[in-house]
């Protein structure tokens, strides 16, 4: 597939934006939000497109779909995007070397962004709005399960562009086929920066050549010194509010002196019709006391999995230490979590856990680009080159040294 004249014209576009100034952005980020509003029904028409094409049973079904809350909610995060100071231009460094030059290390932008993702249309206003507000022209490669809701989200976002003037190639959707992500991998000269977003199985497809971002196998320990009503609500939170996202929990490790709670800790669980994966002495516990149907022996393969699906496993632990060792052995790096009253037991885990975002006393749910105050996200990034974690704004820039001088030359 040959895309070329594409990635060529968003290169061009990309350096038109470089001039645009910051409040001309903001306005147009304002009227993508009204027009989405104005556009509700077209875009749910859309998306039932792809709806139709998805059994309910599939747990991307959840991540696929949009409604009138979900679009406000899209509206309302690209309002916020606008509202923020603008992460170009800002001096990350200043000094004056030896020789008299003045050195300034100054945000700038990469250029053009490609991002793949799978069954998820909101990230294609996401990417928009973060590449548009930092200057970033962007490509997106959506899966086909999402074509027709990407394809209606693109034409509304360049029916805004060209009311404004602007070169609508500053935003394109490549066709939904593996080989647009072929093309898109290839793309040298053409794309700055790739970041996947979706599954480990993309990220592993495409992670040469990214800032991996999307991958989580997240865990919920349960400190011996855990209060038992903080430890309901987060687990429960942790686990059900959408199970189909990259923050939502995989496994409960539980402190073995608290295996006598673990029924009430899991209770609202069954609500929600969860399927534990339980190894010995949690299943003790749990028999009888959660619905038989939902509860099965864990496996090796229970650990270390990302369920995207109302599914958990449950690892009992002697310590905080062993804890820690768990998530070492099957974690993602993405987003690890301790319910405990004990400060000492916080401040081991939070200095030991290698991950991007650890929580004491908070679900995981919390790991977003919006909850973070960032306005949006493009993606958690769970690498520690260049960005950690929600990647916001200032994650979308990098850098170029600026130095002034006055006539000196270099004379060794």
């Amino acid at each position: 597939m040959n895309l070329n004249e594409t990635f060529k014209a968003v290169r061009a576009a990309s350096r038109k934006l470089a001039m645009m100034d910051a409040q001309t952005i903001n306005t147009v980020l304002c009227a993508v939000a009204d027009k989405i509003e104005e556009k509700t029904d077209v875009l749910l028409k859309a998306n039932q497109e792809d709806l139709l094409r998805m059994e309910t049973s599939n747990p991307k079904y959840d991540r696929l779909k949009l409604t009138q809350e979900r679009l406000e909610g899209i509206a309302a995060d690209m309002r916020q995007v606008a509202s923020l100071p603008s992460p170009l231009g800002i001096v990350r460094e200043a000094y004056t070397v030896p020789s008299g030059l003045r050195l300034q290390k100054v945000s700038v932008p990469f250029g053009v962004i490609g991002v793949i993702y799978e069954a998820r249309p909101n990230v294609s206003f996401d990417v928009f709005s973060l590449c548009l507000k930092s200057g970033n022209a962007s490509i997106l490669k959506g899966g086909s399960d999402a074509d027709a809701s990407n394809r209606a989200i693109v034409q509304l976002i360049h029916e805004v562009l060209e009311e404004f003037g602007i070169d609508s190639h500053v935003v394109e959707l490549l066709p939904s086929t593996r080989e647009a992500t072929e093309a898109l991998l290839h793309a040298e000269g053409w794309v700055d920066l790739i970041i996947p977003r979706g599954s480990s199985n993309l990220i592993q497809y495409v992670r040469h050549a990214v800032i991996e971002t999307g991958a989580g196998i997240c865990h919920t320990y349960f400190d011996k010194a855990g209060d038992l009503t903080k430890g309901t609500a987060i687990v429960n939170n942790a686990k059900t509010r959408r199970v189909s996202v990259c923050n939502a929990m995989d496994c409960l490790l539980l402190h073995r002196a608290r295996l006598a709670d673990l029924p009430a800790l899991c209770a609202p669980l069954a609500e929600s019709r969860v399927i534990l994966y339980a190894d010995e002495p949690a299943y003790q516990a749990l028999e009888g006391n959660y619905p038989a149907e939902l509860l099965q022996p864990a496996t090796l393969e229970s650990y270390g999995t990302e369920f995207l699906d109302y599914k958990m496993a449950i690892k009992t632990v002697n310590d905080v230490v062993e804890a820690v060792t768990h998530i070492y052995t099957y974690g993602s790096g993405h987003s690890e979590c301790i319910v405990t009253e004990d400060k000492e037991a916080a401040a081991f885990f939070t200095r030991a856990v290698d991950a991007a975002c650890v929580y004491v006393n908070a679900p995981t749910s919390f790991t977003d680009g919006a909850q973070f105050g960032l306005g949006a996200e493009i993606g958690i990034s769970t690498q520690k080159l260049h960005a950690r974690g929600p990647m916001g704004l200032r994650e979308m820039t990098t850098y170029k040294w600026i130095v002034e001088g006055d006539g000196q030359v270099r004379k060794k």
